[in-house]
């Protein structure tokens, strides 16, 4: 059975609640968008499990003032696990300089997904391409 609409907009959502934790620096929440072995791979390494999760998602901002900004989402499933992939662009914020937000970096993110019990999450996130 193909992804439901309800399945495909609280799929957007986890995107969405993912971008948010990670930009403000609440490694938690961010961590919370995975299981709990979940995995995420980009150029800074790849980081599994909640603890290694939080941690990185905890120093994100302090390492610098970003935003995340994702679209062109794309969605395969079954209703219990799926697969995902969407743009990423990286935007380094620079309040009061000029100007003042700059591309950073523009990535893909091949995402792997898995209903839980408390919703979707990502199993596994790899960005692709950045730089």
């Amino acid at each position: 059975m193909p992804l439901s609409v309800e399945d495909q907009l609280a799929i957007q959502q986890l995107y969405a609640r993912y971008n948010h934790a990670i930009d403000s620096g609440n490694g938690a929440a961010w961590a919370a968008c995975f299981t709990p072995d979940g995995r995420f791979s980009s150029a800074s390494g790849t980081f599994e499990g909640r603890e290694q999760l939080e941690a990185f998602g905890n120093a994100f901002a302090t390492r610098m003032k970003a935003r995340h900004w994702t679209n062109n989402l794309v969605l395969d499933g079954d209703g219990e696990t799926a697969s995902g992939s969407c743009y990423l662009m990286l935007l380094r914020l620079a309040p009061g300089e000029q100007p003042p937000a700059s591309i950073l970096v523009t990535a893909i993110y091949r995402d792997e997904l898995v209903r839980t019990a408390e919703g979707w999450k990502f199993a596994s996130r790899t960005v692709v391409g950045d730089s």
